[in-house]
């Protein structure tokens, strides 16, 4: 009888807490819950569509989430039944870092079911606003934009950020902005006051390699610190099929805070800004010269040094400390990167013949990568209404302006025996042959006088590997004044091995301090990252 009684009493007991319970809800705090759900008919917040995530890809085909998403708190107000807006506000601002005014405005608009305060709330501030308890402030979770690796690739991937309305939000720059309407997905929407679920975005799979991407990080960052540089760029690629497999820059900035970034670290050098290349150029023009005849690797002619033309005289870069060079050939010329050697191979095919294979390498057009914003290579000086300087000087880099895209593509085309090949990010495309730009047997001179150059260097060589490569140190033009500054850009474009390409690499720095060559900045960073693809890619010795 006993045991009957607690039973009953536990069971009475019982019942009382779920009618207090009852009682609380319905009656208490019926109003408050009824506002929370009213307002997620009115909030985008809460009807947006979950994100498709963009995967890296390693060399195995495994996928390595870059931009995903991930629930974090949102701050918000329902004005409607906010009791003192005004205490609210200033009991709010500070721990938000708003304006108790600025959110005063908004806790008195009276009616409003719904005002956002805080979006990827930090968990511990979340919990401090929630504690408060204050009616009409609520933390609710939903899903945002995550970069779990921070600012690695930032340019390639972008970020994403509220809309034009603020109702929503888009991807902006990168990978982001290009496959927007892929990986936006549907949003929900309210009809007969019922909520109409949204539906999800389609992922986007790059083809750039996590494990690439992060040692091309790490490199570029050491280089730029090292010698104080204004910024750089690395570009990986598979030469043969056009496959990105990296591409950095610094300034980055971390997508997850992107507004803490000024607003230019956004532009991506990669494809959104261009530059005078220098002597990476003179492969090129090497390259049009051997194919159309006027050349060959054996060509020979004096060297003095200095060339003067239409009142401007032209100088290899060590003429102050070498002098002139004498009797040497093209090779001798890629060799120790003679000025004087790109303009009279420059003048033996002629300008019209010049300026053509410059636009089958496509150095005049946008490479058609998948990235927003890409700008063409201007290489519009070389017209008939120029004088000769203007095509002398653009034989070794100067006076005409690429893309790194475009330098590494046109670079890559030699490597690939003459088969221009169009870049591509997207894991889904297969490549693409945009033409043949020079013979087969051109690019494998061309290619022997770069790897040439690499062995009389040394800085490069790798034990047991052909490496080919060409060195540019270009000065910066002065856009007041006129002319050129003191200060400099390095950049070196190589392959390997020579004898099977298996990558291609650009190495970008922008203004080191004291303005050093290339053949001691860039040149080491890319033998850095060559052994690195070698040993990753595990790909055998081609020099037994």
């Amino acid at each position: 009888m006993a045991r009957l009684s607690i039973a009953l009493g536990i069971l009475a007991s019982a019942y009382a807490f779920l009618l207090f319970r009852l009682y609380d809800v319905q009656l208490v705090k019926g109003s408050d819950y009824l506002a929370q759900a009213e307002s997620r008919f009115v909030s985008p917040d809460f009807l947006k569509a979950a994100r498709g995530t963009i995967y890296l890809t390693d060399k195995d085909g495994n996928k390595l989430p870059a931009s995903t998403n991930k629930h974090f708190p949102l701050i918000y107000a329902v004005p409607k039944v906010i009791e003192d807006p005004t205490e609210a506000a200033h009991r709010i601002g500070p721990i938000v870092g708003q304006s108790a005014e600025e959110l005063e405005k908004k806790f008195l608009k009276n009616g409003d079911e719904y005002e956002l305060i805080l979006r990827k709330a930090d968990s511990k501030l979340a919990r401090t606003v929630s504690d408060l308890g204050i009616k009409g402030i609520y933390v609710h979770t939903v899903p945002e934009r995550f970069y779990p690796h921070g600012p690695l690739a930032s340019h390639l991937l972008g970020f994403v950020a509220p809309d034009e309305s603020d109702e929503g939000e888009e991807g902006r720059y990168g990978v982001e902005e290009f496959f927007n309407d892929i990986l936006s997905g549907n949003k929900g929407k309210v009809e007969n006051r019922k909520i109409v679920a949204p539906s999800a975005g389609s992922d986007v799979i790059l083809t750039v390699d996590p494990n690439v991407q992060i040692e091309a990080a790490r490199v570029l960052a050491n280089l730029v610190k090292k010698y104080k540089a204004n910024g750089g760029t690395v570009i990986i690629g598979d030469p043969k099929t056009g496959k990105i497999l990296a591409l950095t820059s610094v300034p980055d900035f971390d997508p997850n805070q992107y507004n803490k970034a000024p607003l230019s670290s956004f532009i991506n050098p990669v494809t959104q800004q261009i530059y005078e290349p220098g002597s990476v150029f003179k492969v090129i023009t090497m390259a049009a010269g051997i194919d159309s005849g006027s050349i060959t690797p054996e060509t020979t002619y004096v060297d003095t040094g200095t060339l003067t033309m239409n009142g401007r005289t032209i100088q290899n870069h060590d003429f102050r400390t070498h002098g002139p060079y004498g009797r040497v050939t093209m090779t001798n010329v890629i060799e120790h990167s003679l000025n004087t050697g790109a303009v009279f191979a420059e003048r033996q095919m002629g300008r019209d013949i010049f300026k053509s294979y410059l636009e089958k390498f496509g150095l005049g057009e946008k490479t058609g990568v998948t990235l927003p914003g890409e700008l063409k290579g201007d290489i519009r000086r070389l017209n008939p209404k120029e004088r000769d300087i203007i095509f002398a000087t653009a034989s070794y880099g100067q006076g005409v302006a690429v893309t790194p895209i475009g330098l590494i593509t046109a670079v890559g085309a030699i490597a690939n025996g003459g088969k221009l090949m169009s870049p591509y990010l997207d894991a889904s495309l297969e490549p693409v042959l945009l033409r043949e730009v020079i013979r087969e047997d051109t690019a494998r001179k061309v290619t022997a006088m770069m790897v040439s150059a690499v062995d009389k260097a040394d800085v490069a060589r790798i034990e047991g590997y052909s490496l080919a490569g060409k060195t540019g140190t270009a000065f910066v033009p002065d856009f007041v004044r006129g002319g050129y500054t003191e200060n400099v850009i390095n950049t070196y474009v190589g392959f390997g091995p020579a004898s099977d390409p298996r990558f291609i690499v650009l190495v970008r720095l922008n203004e080191p301090e004291s303005a050093p060559f290339a053949s001691l900045t860039v040149v080491p960073a890319f033998r850095e990252l060559a052994q690195f693809m070698l040993n990753y890619y595990e790909i055998p010795p081609d020099r037994l």
